[in-house]
């Protein structure tokens, strides 16, 4: 369904990605894990071309874009099978939490307002929002925008969620209840993958986890070949971390 082949981005002389390489198929849940400035979010900016990169071809589904030929048509093609969890909630501060839900059906997919305003309604009882529906973003917690930015991602109706350390802006209290909403979505056979640190919540939630070092996929595997027998020598060093 998802194919990543030979994929490279560099920030100036940085090369942050040095031919990344991933297969993943329909209802997959893929973790990303590995140290801080390995590349990881940048992977799932290339992947909806919110950072070009220099090289290297991405497929979803019937979309397939090359980076060293890509069309503005073809870019805008593979963004409407992708959407994005920020972990900065990035809400549209103007707008209440329904409106912000209701715009990309409207905007991205052409949905007119009253089907809108259904399926928005629907999402946001999902994510337990349905009493929110008139705040601004202002006027919600961290985890409650959070949670509203999930179901604003879900009322694209991707074929590929990308969450980029989707609790690492929260207090530790209100972690529980977005990887909750998170984990019910990979219960439901959601294609994601999920840049995180939650190392307990990657264990449950992932069908495959990747480790990835210095732009490079170093490991992958099941969350038990990861995490109870890991190989590489630099994957045993990082999750030694989190015992």
């Amino acid at each position: 369904m998802i194919r990543i082949e030979n994929l490279h981005k560099r920030f100036d002389s940085l090369e942050v990605l040095k031919g990344v390489d991933l297969d993943i198929k329909q209802g997959e849940v893929i973790a990303v894990i590995g140290p801080s400035g390995t590349g990881k979010s940048t992977l799932l900016r290339c992947i909806n071309y919110l950072e070009k990169p220099e090289k290297g071809i991405i497929t979803i589904g019937d979309v397939s874009v090359d980076a060293s030929k890509a069309s503005k048509k073809a870019i805008h093609d593979l963004r409407m099978k992708t959407s994005m969890v920020f972990q900065s909630y990035n809400l549209f501060k103007n707008m209440t939490v329904l409106e912000n839900v209701m715009k990309p059906m409207m905007i991205v997919r052409g949905v007119d307002r009253a089907t809108a305003e259904k399926t928005a309604k629907e999402l946001l009882e999902k994510v337990g929002l349905s009493d929110k529906l008139d705040q601004y973003p202002s006027k919600l917690s961290g985890g409650q925008q959070q949670r509203a930015g999930i179901a604003r991602a879900l009322a694209a109706d991707p074929e590929l969620m990308l969450f980029d350390e989707p609790t690492a802006a929260l207090d530790p209290e209100l972690v529980g209840e977005v990887l909750g909403i998170i984990r019910d979505l990979a219960n439901n056979h959601r294609t994601m993958i999920i840049v995180s640190h939650e190392m307990r919540f990657v264990r449950e939630a992932a069908t495959r986890v990747i480790f990835m070092d210095e732009g490079k996929i170093i490991e992958e595997g099941t969350p038990e070949e990861i995490f109870d027998h890991p190989k590489h020598p630099r994957t045993i060093k990082f999750l030694n971390m989190f015992e």
